[in-house]
């Protein structure tokens, strides 16, 4: 069979069009964030409890505040921001020590970081909130809540742990290497290879490396991480764990009375937080999310933002 060459030129363009429509649906349809800030929202910042905060603020309705977590920051939350701001005003902060937030020398304790965001509340004019944190930021949150109960309206929980409470010290003495790897020699080791680093945590704390934190992201954290003084902060998260113990341990004696959701990833923790929160919490509704590792809001988008949107409405 003779094939016309004009023809077959044409039906080789139309085939990479396809390919090209096919390749930006598919990119389009993954969580990337990569600096897009939602229509609707601005970025401020705010001088609070002697810490410089960078976050986004946008909607309208009943505030719910996102606290990230580690390796990440407040631009993990970009892609569920629009979905809430229909029915709340949703602040986004970047924690002491993370993103564009000024690189204190210390402070990093959970309960004084909660206070950071209790104090950015209050500046915002809003004397009631729910609470929502990931990894470091659920910590945030937790002694957010335990402090400033009468005012905290909703808690969500989401996969890593709460230092000082029940067989807490499984995790933190576990082969989880990082929570001990703070100081000068780590900080000498890291420096210029962050990226390296922090490959560790969105692969090897996936249920599958590939449906993960996107590239995209990766470069925008590693490069937020790697500011000066980033990598010191975040190594301050870890290095105040023995604080955060003692601190929990003593805050938990009072129940919270709120409602708690706690998600946590198959792969990852499993029910371990949510039998933590049983045990500092009254009510506590406790999703385990099926096939899913550590980082739900990129593996699970399909489950978490969903259950967030009907737990906090």
């Amino acid at each position: 069979m003779i094939t016309h060459p004009i023809k077959s030129q044409r039906s080789l363009i139309s085939g990479w069009r396809q390919l090209a429509i096919a390749w930006l649906v598919t990119c389009c349809s993954l969580p990337s964030i990569a600096g897009q800030v939602p229509a609707g929202f601005t970025e401020q910042f705010a001088d609070v409890n002697g810490v410089h905060l960078h976050y986004f603020i946008g909607g309208t309705g009943s505030p719910v505040v996102l606290l990230h977590g580690y390796a990440e920051t407040s631009h993990m939350w970009l892609p569920i921001m629009p979905r809430l701001a229909e029915h709340h005003t949703v602040i986004v902060p970047d924690l002491r020590g993370a993103g564009d937030s000024s690189k204190a020398e210390s402070g990093y304790d959970k309960k004084n970081m909660a206070k950071d965001i209790h104090d950015l509340v209050l500046s915002l004019g809003f004397d009631h909130v729910s609470m929502v944190g990931h990894d470091i930021g659920l910590m945030v949150a937790y002694a957010y809540a335990a402090q400033f109960p009468q005012t905290t309206d909703r808690l969500v929980l989401m996969d890593a742990f709460l230092p000082g409470i029940g067989k807490w010290k499984e995790v933190w003495l576990s082969e989880t290497w990082h929570f001990h790897f703070y100081g000068e020699i780590p900080l000498a080791l890291v420096k210029g290879r962050e990226r390296i680093y922090f490959e560790h945590f969105w692969n090897d704390f996936a249920a599958d490396p590939k449906h993960s934190v996107p590239e995209a992201d990766r470069r925008f954290y590693a490069k937020a991480y790697a500011k000066p003084g980033g990598m010191r902060a975040g190594f301050n998260y870890f290095s105040n764990f023995k604080q955060d113990a003692k601190d929990f341990a003593e805050l938990s004696r009072t129940p919270l009375p709120m409602p708690v959701l706690v998600l946590a990833g198959e792969k990852a923790g499993g029910n371990f937080l949510i039998e933590q929160a049983k045990l500092v919490a009254t009510n506590v509704q406790g999703k385990v999310v099926a096939a899913a590792g550590h980082w739900l809001m990129e593996e699970a988008p399909q489950t978490v933002f969903p259950a967030l949107t009907a737990f906090l409405q």
